[in-house]
């Protein structure tokens, strides 16, 4: 029984829906530490015509095909999203939210806004840290989308439950550098254009992860008022803003 007897967390991270004495939940703690665990960071920016989420891509073996392996996904023709975390928990969490968004149209016969996707899937993991028989999801989602009313949207929920709107935010293992680049950035000035929000992202992750990026390195989503939704941009649009902001240095 020594290990019961650990200093203040002894037994109470072993299971997840009882408090410590200090009224914190241990699982949901470490949730939260096995999105770092893919070593990758991710972020999203929300522009004044357009919103973008880039995210580091890495090929973990030499033997997979490329062309499959993307932390990016379409939810609804219109809102998008970039996956943080244990890939496997991402993709289940994606399945989700696709279910979830078309039961939506079919029953009230229009697209679900970005906020009520968002609040659903954190709703789903908010339950995930109340009963025993489910453990939280070590991943995080960013959602962007392009509203008619309200223009370009930025979301992210958490393991924990927990969603906000965001103007910019970031996921994963260098979360805290690149909010505070973001931080710095926007209180010079606010992002304007779509090349604009798309550079500024990856100047945002180059600095925090202290690389320079090839085009095969990097996935970048973006929404516009264009009417075309949600799309992945392709290497050579990704070739022409690394060298664009290479020029402007």
């Amino acid at each position: 029984m020594a290990s019961r007897d650990r200093g203040s967390s002894a037994g109470f991270d072993r299971h997840i829906t009882i408090f410590s004495p200090e009224g914190r939940l241990y699982q949901v703690e470490y949730a939260f530490k096995a999105i770092n665990q893919s070593g990758l960071t991710s972020l999203g920016i929300r522009g004044q015509d357009s919103a973008v989420v880039v995210s580091q891509k890495k090929i973990p073996d030499k033997l997979l095909d490329p062309a499959t392996v993307t932390n990016l996904f379409r939810l609804t023709d219109n809102i998008g999203c970039v996956m943080t975390g244990m890939t496997a928990d991402s993709r289940s969490q994606v399945q989700r939210a696709r279910y979830e968004a078309a039961n939506w149209k079919y029953k009230y016969g229009y697209e679900i806004p970005i906020d009520m996707l968002c609040k659903r899937i954190s709703d789903i993991s908010q339950v995930y840290t109340q009963n025993a028989e489910m453990r939280p999801l070590g991943c995080g989602m960013i959602l962007i989308s392009y509203d008619d009313e309200n223009g370009p949207q930025l979301y992210k929920t958490d393991p924990s439950g927990y969603y906000c709107g965001y103007r910019a935010c970031s996921a994963g293992v260098k979360q805290t550098e690149a909010n505070n680049f973001l931080e710095k950035k926007l209180k010079k000035n606010p992002i304007g254009t779509e090349d604009d929000a798309i550079q500024t992202a990856i100047a945002a992750l180059s600095s925090v992860v202290s690389a320079d990026f090839k085009p095969s390195d990097l996935d970048i989503g973006i929404v516009r008022n264009d009417g075309k939704g949600f799309r992945v941009l392709s290497e050579s649009e990704i070739d022409s803003h690394l060298v664009a902001l290479a020029e402007k240095d």
